[in-house]
């Protein structure tokens, strides 16, 4: 046995040059994209066959279905698209990572394309030390496309040469030649690999060079093209964990797909394998190592065509099944911009009106994540606690991308028809969303203050609780009043002055408490320490109230008076 651990080495260094070329390329393109892929992503996701298109666009660029994947869970979470939409995408995913297989066919067997890969890094140099981003980016991904074909190369070098050890050989075609228990296997095999490797791009690499070395047959080859499919899945799966319901139901869709596609192929495994061969053979010509490379290619290629033809027409009927697998939780709750569809923007007075009334959901949001400061400072079991920082930790996150994408909205519609009332109103609402996420973070600060306190096992007396909870009676009030200004229900002027009016209070209440907490202290009521946390929140509430009075300003005639609306 001529094939030493060195040379296992080497092998395994192969892979890991592949792979780096991969990721260095995909990140590469990615950031030479920067937010175009998240506006074609938004914007071209209306119907079912933009949705696939979509997908396939996107992963032929960024040349990663798992990136695009991981791209399309993280957005559902955001709430930036629905469940729907996110099905869509994530079936022309599947078909746009074939551009990959075909790649490697051409360039790593037909061109011998690691002859131009040194003078290909020679002409990337330059941008890559380029202060200019767009320029860094177009080398990072030379560099990384020259890294792929560098790997390719080596790794075709390394794999074992079976004509010098024939064991190796024999060991492998003991599991060949069990009839369709080998397709079975293999494509367990194919699967867990992928798993392993965490990509399909390189599992599909190795695959290739195996059948181009007449390592395996063709049709061992598309049974780990298969598992190479549903093994891929497992990356979404594991970024979804951390997301929220539709997040993961996004991701167990792309499982049910793939999987779905694997069990109606083996079905039919021989006579399909064998339409794809004679398919090949009828359009293309070439020597056995070419050929049996580009059959495989054409195989990945069809099977994910013709399961994405298959499952279009039941992307509703997939969404009612995971839904039902996965049901939302009380506590959980589904994130997403419900009145004004991101991307899209009607150019009209009608984008107002969406605005308005999303704002009005932002803001009522925000009390909401109020509610919880409320209930984290009373609550004294530790799991519960956690669970609610975490909630409150997620609507922060959430306040940032709804502040992002309905500012966003809005500077795209006031570059349409407008009046200039029109376009007054949509300054305004620019600054209410700003305050508004103001809000958002506040509250995160009064938590994170409210858990510093509660990792140093300080605890309040009874007369600071009651004094935190009358500022909190305050803010309350304050919330219901500015919703009312928000929304334009009636007597908004009337709204208007009591905020202000509890905004005194509120500032009245603040200036007391911090002299008390001084004069409390040197009377050794409590440990400065105590006194420390106590005011921290108390600031963070008086903040909270200003935030408020910023909101409600931006609709009071006094404000549109120093604006000259």
């Amino acid at each position: 046995m001529q094939y030493t651990f060195f040379d296992f080495l080497l092998f395994l260094g192969s892979m890991g040059l592949f792979l780096y070329g991969m990721k260095v390329m995909s990140e590469g393109l990615q950031k030479l994209a920067g937010d175009k892929l998240r506006s074609i992503l938004t914007a071209m996701t209306k119907n079912r066959f933009t949705g696939v298109l979509t997908g396939v666009l996107i992963t032929a660029i960024i040349q990663s279905s798992s990136a695009t994947t991981v791209m399309v869970v993280s957005f559902v979470n955001a709430g930036l698209l629905t469940l729907y939409q996110s099905i869509g995408v994530i079936l022309g995913a599947n078909i746009g990572t074939t551009l990959t297989a075909w790649i490697i066919s051409f360039f790593g067997f037909k061109v011998d394309i690691a002859l131009f890969t040194l003078p290909i890094l020679a002409l990337a140099t330059p941008l890559i030390f380029s202060k200019k981003s767009t320029r860094k980016s177009l080398g990072e991904f030379i560099f990384g496309f020259a890294f792929l074909f560098m790997g390719l190369t080596s790794l075709k070098a390394n794999v074992p040469d079976l004509a010098q050890n024939p064991e190796m050989l024999s060991f492998v075609t003991n599991y060949t030649d069990m009839g369709f228990a080998s397709i079975v296997l293999f494509f367990f095999i194919g699967a867990i690999l992928t798993v392993v490797v965490q990509s399909s791009s390189a599992t599909m690499a190795i695959t290739l060079i195996m059948c181009a070395q007449g390592w395996i047959s063709y049709e061992i080859g598309a049974a780990l093209v298969l598992g190479e499919n549903l093994g891929t899945t497992c990356t979404a799966n594991i970024a979804a964990l951390a997301g929220n319901v539709s997040a993961r139901r996004a991701a167990l869709s792309h499982f049910m797909f793939n999987m779905f596609g694997v069990i109606w192929v083996l079905a039919i495994f021989h006579p399909f394998t064998t339409g794809v061969s004679n398919l090949v053979e009828h359009l293309a010509s070439g020597n056995e190592q070419t050929m049996i490379s580009f059959k495989l290619s054409a195989f990945h290629t069809c099977y994910n065509i013709c399961n994405t033809f298959i499952f279009i027409w039941l992307i509703k009927f997939l969404e009612k099944v995971v839904t039902k697998l996965l049901p939302q939780k009380e506590e959980e709750e589904e994130f997403r911009l419900q009145y004004i569809q991101t991307g899209l923007v009607s150019l009209s007075e009608l984008s107002i009106v969406e605005a308005r009334q999303e704002i009005g959901l932002y803001s009522s949001r925000m009390q909401k994540m109020f509610g919880f400061v409320k209930e984290l400072l009373y609550e004294e079991n530790e799991a519960a606690f956690e669970k609610l920082f975490n909630r409150i930790e997620k609507y922060e996150n959430i306040s940032d991308s709804m502040e992002l994408e309905i500012a966003n909205y809005l500077n795209k519609a006031s570059e349409g028809r407008l009046s200039s009332e029109g376009k007054m109103e949509i300054r305004l609402m620019l600054r209410e969303v700003s305050e508004i996420e103001s809000i958002g973070d506040s509250c995160y600060n009064m938590a994170k203050a409210i858990k510093r306190k509660r990792n140093a096992n300080a605890e309040f007396t009874e007369s600071q609780y009651e004094h935190i909870q009358e500022m909190f009676d305050l803010l309350t009030m304050s919330f219901e009043y500015m919703q009312k200004v928000v929304e334009k229900q009636e007597n908004k002027n009337k709204n208007i002055i009591q905020v202000l009016n509890l905004e005194n209070e509120i500032n009245n209440l603040r200036n007391n408490l911090k002299t008390k907490n001084l004069l409390d202290i040197d009377k050794k009521e409590y440990p400065y320490e105590i006194g420390v946390f106590y005011i921290d929140i108390i600031g963070d509430c008086e903040k909270l109230g200003d935030f408020i009075v910023n909101v409600v300003e931006a609709e009071s005639s006094e404000y549109k008076e120093r604006k000259g609306i």
